[in-house]
């Protein structure tokens, strides 16, 4: 019987948006809604946003990819990275979502491309 897992959805934030706050509000939701499904599936899903985000607020980023903002968005997916047993790349081109996958392989997670690969959990 598949063990839960904690599952970081990896897709694209800012990438193909060029910072339009609809469209990085698209790519969120589309990690969101996947994030549910991981859920039905009987994992625990993860986004890095949900952590970077509020923290990056509080710590007084004036805008997308000033140095507060660099300084938190990324490193703190990469530090989550060492809490979850895989990762889902998910959405299309992003550097980032592709940095967390690559990461993910290096500390030995498992990796996944689609839902359909994740194992339910009864």
């Amino acid at each position: 019987m598949p063990t839960p897992q904690m599952i970081l959805i990896a897709g694209p934030y800012r990438s193909g948006t060029s910072d339009n706050p609809d469209l990085i509000e698209k790519n969120v939701q589309l990690m969101t809604e996947i994030a549910l499904q991981v859920y039905q599936l009987g994992h625990l899903p993860v986004l890095g946003e949900w952590f970077a985000l509020p923290l990056i607020q509080k710590a007084g980023s004036k805008q997308l990819g000033d140095a507060v903002f660099n300084a938190i968005f990324h490193p703190v997916a990469v530090q989550l990275i060492d809490f979850c047993s895989a990762v889902l790349r998910v959405g299309g081109p992003s550097q980032g979502a592709d940095e967390m996958v690559n990461t993910g392989k290096a500390k030995g997670k498992i990796i996944y491309r689609t839902l359909s690969e994740i194992p339910r959990i009864s």
